[in-house]
């Protein structure tokens, strides 16, 4: 099981909200690149890009694999997660920050 850094309160990912099966627990290799995003670890108290996914291309987004950041965003302005983390965060990063951090280890 991936931990989140010391000092987070576990919060729910994506993959545990929108129950899609693409978890880093799923059994059949079929994980979600956010799941597998480790730049993005402990963002909003989130494993690996769990909480902020949007920013990961190649998520499973109503049933298909989404695009590009660019491609999927008003998908996800719509999404009832992305709308939970922006209610649940008092402070959330820009989706520039997640970006340049997700090019810059």
């Amino acid at each position: 099981m991936i931990e989140p850094p010391r000092g987070f309160e576990i919060k729910k990912n994506c993959w545990e909200v929108m129950s899609c099966g693409r978890g880093p627990a799923n059994g059949d290799g079929n994980i979600c690149p956010a799941a597998n995003t480790i730049t993005l670890n402990g963002i909003h108290e989130g494993i690996n890009a769990g909480r902020a996914c949007w920013v990961v291309a190649g998520t499973l987004c109503n049933g298909e694999v989404s695009g590009t950041f660019a491609k999927k965003m008003d998908n996800c302005l719509i999404c009832p997660f992305y709308r939970q983390v922006r209610e649940e965060e008092s402070s959330v990063k820009s989706h520039q920050d997640l970006l340049i951090r997700l090019v810059k280890p």
